[in-house]
């Protein structure tokens, strides 16, 4: 029986760190290939916005993500998660140009038209 409860803990330590690990790689794996990518910037139009917001049970606070799709002129589309300031300053239907580095905002310039 001992020998059993010793197993088990070992299996549930591997996938534990195994977890930790995958994760760690996906981020890393992203994070270089945004590097790797070329920094962009071109005209689009802002056509959604959405959040996410996660936790928040029992006695921890709530985190929120926020998103906004831009879609260019070719009617290609991408979501880029943005920084709580810049989705406030954004609207739905602002035209621009958006400046982005893979799946990496980098700022959208609002052009004014009459």
């Amino acid at each position: 029986m001992p020998g059993l409860v010793t197993f088990f803990i070992v299996i549930v330590g591997l996938v534990v760190v195994g977890g930790i690990v995958l994760s760690v790689g996906k981020g890393v794996t992203v994070w270089a290939e945004n590097n790797a990518s070329e920094v962009l910037s071109r005209p689009c139009r802002v056509v959604d916005k959405r959040t996410q917001v996660w936790g928040g049970s029992g006695d921890s606070g709530a985190s929120t993500n926020y998103y906004i799709t831009f879609e260019f002129e070719d009617r290609e589309r991408v979501e880029l998660p943005v920084r709580a300031n810049q989705y406030g300053l954004i609207a739905i239907g602002d035209r621009g140009v958006l400046t982005h580095q893979g799946t990496r905002f980098k700022g959208f310039e609002r052009s004014l038209e009459a």
